[in-house]
């Protein structure tokens, strides 16, 4: 819990001075001012992070969490649980579609088993695993509040880590049969209709999506999360690996990274980090809105607007690593365009 308690009292609010400066230079820029839209604002949030006026991004890395959950007994998910340790094989093996995509952006991948139901043996593979998988939420909690502070912390001390080695902007992945569950069953706690909520994940068909909607509901009847308490939230009805990704969040804020935030599960880990600090709302970069009902209202809660609707539902951290093509060009068209004074162009004149 110190851990924890240490990194949430770093996280302060972003230099307002130079997202100001920032937007001076954007509108000195050879261009109407405002006219390049979200890479405008890209380029300020940035700055605010970093303090720098003309940011410049370094070295990336997208941080897959893998996690089980016993919640899979229900019959809520159309893949089988032995999928998670061969997906995270995949990963490791550089074969999934993270993989593909995080070559093509330049960035980095580490995969952390924080709670596989079985062990999994590969040299790069960070192995963390707080216990095998959750509990099943419909019958009691998760897991117990001092394993989610844990996994929390987990992600942090992942997240550190990379940080030290000299990354500076990070993006959020995950693996775990499952999961929509559990961060469906987040949403709901925190305020969202269930029927509204709850999505197909995997590809259920319409009687697994009734199954999980029930299976939801009585895990939130069963446990009696309290939505003022964003832990207890987590250790009721969450994921070990949406804990950790929380962690990683928390982390970049409390460093003043930018923190790339991908899909349902991973914005479920973004709406427990904002629970816990809402400053950390800050630092967080939308991705895209993926096809699952209740990562549009997540993003609303926390007043997040996504840059891409490709109509995704992969998760992986693949929305965060095709994200990281447009971040890199705001920051680019801060640094590399020509001023309306160097270029020799005139202004126009307001009548």
């Amino acid at each position: 819990m110190e851990k924890l308690q240490e990194t949430v009292k770093k996280i302060q609010p972003i230099d307002q001075q130079a997202v100001e400066k920032a937007a001076q230079r954007l509108d000195m820029l050879t261009k109407p001012q405002g006219s390049l839209g979200v890479l405008e604002d890209i380029v300020k949030q940035l700055a605010g992070i970093t303090g720098n006026p003309i940011p410049r991004l370094g070295k990336k890395c997208v941080v897959i969490m893998a996690g089980d959950h016993g919640v899979v007994e229900e019959g809520v998910s159309a893949f089988p649980q032995e999928v998670t340790p061969q997906m995270v094989m995949n990963f490791l093996n550089g074969g999934a579609a993270i993989n593909v995509l995080s070559r093509h952006a330049g960035a980095d991948i580490v995969c952390c088993d924080i709670g596989v139901a079985s062990d999994v043996k590969h040299p790069s593979l960070i192995i963390k695993k707080v216990r095998y998988g959750t509990a099943n939420m419909a019958k009691g909690p998760a897991m117990s509040r001092e394993e989610a502070t844990r996994a929390i912390e987990v992600g942090i001390e992942v997240a550190e880590d990379k940080i030290k080695g000299g990354v500076n902007i990070l993006a959020t992945g995950e693996m775990g049969i499952g999961n929509t569950t559990p961060s469906s069953a987040i949403l709901t706690v925190f305020g969202c209709p269930v029927e509204k909520v709850v999505g197909r994940g995997t590809g259920i068909d319409d009687k697994g999506l009734a199954l999980k909607i029930k299976t939801i509901i009585k895990a939130i009847e069963v446990n009696d999360p309290d939505p003022s308490d964003p832990i207890d939230v987590l250790s009721k009805v969450g994921g070990l690996e949406i804990a950790g990704l929380a962690g990683v969040i928390l982390a970049a804020a409390a460093h003043r990274i930018p923190i790339v935030i991908d899909g349902f599960i991973s914005s479920a880990a973004a709406l427990v980090a904002s629970k816990i600090e809402p400053r950390s709302v800050q630092y967080m970069i939308a991705s895209h809105v993926s096809e699952e009902p209740g990562h549009k209202m997540m993003l609303e809660m926390m007043r997040l607007y996504p840059m891409l609707h490709m109509k995704m539902r992969l998760g992986e951290g693949t929305g965060a690593a095709l994200a990281f093509h447009i971040i890199d060009a705001a920051t680019h068209i801060q640094s590399e365009m020509a001023t309306f004074e160097s270029a020799g162009v005139s202004r126009s004149s307001s009548r």
